[in-house]
């Protein structure tokens, strides 16, 4: 398989993180055993181009770099958060020319990658795909896109229909998060397929991973796109659980789907007294709100302007309502402990964020019943895949 698609220098807060990967050097590392002497054509800052060369042959495939001027990152608060790209203005390269039966195409920051294959995959990694794959000459007997949902879904099944015209798409996969893929193909009925559950999730780089193994699986061995595009989730919840690379080539079967969830009515608790705190819980609610989930926020519903009773009763009341609860424990917020003792008591399931405290300090929230988890992702996800009350 050929591989066109960026490396870049990759920065995380929290979990930490500092390495330099980005969609294409990524992607080729994840195919190695699945499309072992994978070929990647990238840009690259200069001064990084050997590690990449070695990065690469290291996992037994081949990086064909084109060296830049300026070394680009791209970094995150937490795994979910929006990545910032510096330098945010970057000059444009004359693009690559990539040949080859099976090609998996990402788009680029610094230039562009003109592509003649037997069957391509093009994951824009852009939330305006709105630039056919052909307008820059690239050229393809069959092409699946691998969209994430807010690419794909804002006008519905017409949009991806649109989509494929434009393109001139046989197929498409729509990335939809905790929620799976969906394919989408012309005159066939949309064929869901699940995520599957996984211990952590730090989800940078997962969309590379699904992408690489939907074009291994579905490009070059040419199984059915739902049959491929199950097997590329199951390779990215293997990759979340640690970022271990690269993909299986015999994928675990026994992984756990996620059934008939879509995400219930969340309660999002925790203290917002300073501007750390309210920064947590606005991080929460965006999180789960660009996943489609409906929550009931304190911080956004009640507030803190009316008197003590009537706030109690006004949360109270929203809890009742809920499914589930995503809290923050970290503070040992009484208010929040409070919250968290009145759900279990209702039997509406909480899963807990706590980066800092002792294990000593959650007994009774292990011991009733809570899922307690150190990292922002994980604790979001596990909470979409909790069974609704």
């Amino acid at each position: 398989m050929i591989i066109a698609g960026g490396t870049y220098l990759e920065l995380c807060l929290r979990p930490e993180w500092h390495r330099i990967f980005g969609s294409g050097l990524r992607a080729t590392c994840a195919s190695a055993e699945l499309s072992p002497g994978t070929v990647l054509h990238t840009y690259a800052f200069g001064e990084w181009a050997d590690d990449i060369r070695h990065s690469a042959a290291a996992f037994g495939c081949v990086a064909k770099v084109t060296s830049t001027d300026t070394p680009i990152s791209f970094s995150y608060d937490h795994p979910l958060s929006r990545a910032r790209c510096d330098p945010r203005i970057v000059q444009r390269n004359p693009p690559l020319v990539v040949e080859g039966q099976t090609v998996l195409r990402f788009a680029f920051v610094e230039g562009d990658a003109v592509v003649t294959a037997d069957r391509a995959v093009y994951d824009p990694q852009s939330s305006h795909p709105q630039e056919p794959f052909s307008a820059n000459g690239s050229v393809a007997r069959s092409l699946a896109l691998v969209l994430n949902q807010d690419e794909a879904e804002g006008g519905g099944t017409a949009q991806i229909d649109d989509l494929l015209d434009m393109h001139r798409a046989e197929l498409a996969v729509v990335k939809r998060g905790p929620f799976g893929a969906t394919v989408h193909a012309r005159a066939t009925a949309p064929v869901h397929v699940p995520a599957y559950k996984s211990e952590s999730v730090f989800k940078i780089g997962s969309g590379d991973v699904f992408s690489a193994a939907f074009a291994a699986h579905w490009g070059e061995r040419g199984l059915d796109p739902a049959v491929a595009a199950d097997l590329a989730s199951r390779s990215a919840a293997q990759f979340v659980d640690g970022h271990v690379l690269p993909i299986p080539s015999v994928i675990e079967t026994a992984m756990e789907p996620v059934m008939g969830s879509h995400g219930g009515r969340i309660y999002v608790a925790g203290p917002f007294f300073d501007l750390p705190q309210r920064w947590m819980i606005e991080q929460a609610a965006e999180a789960l709100t660009s996943f489609g989930v409906e929550i009931f926020s304190p911080l956004h519903e009640v507030g803190t302007g009316l008197p003590d009773q009537a706030i109690a009763e006004a949360d109270l009341a929203g809890l009742r309502t809920c499914t589930k609860v995503w809290a923050v424990l970290d503070g040992a917020d009484p208010g929040t402990v409070f919250e968290v003792g009145y759900a279990r008591a209702l039997g509406i399931p909480v899963v807990a964020l706590a980066e800092r405290l002792e294990s000593t300090n959650l007994t009774m929230m292990r011991g009733s019943g809570c899922e307690v988890v150190q990292d922002f992702a994980t604790s979001i996800y596990h909470l979409i895949w909790a069974a609704d009350r």
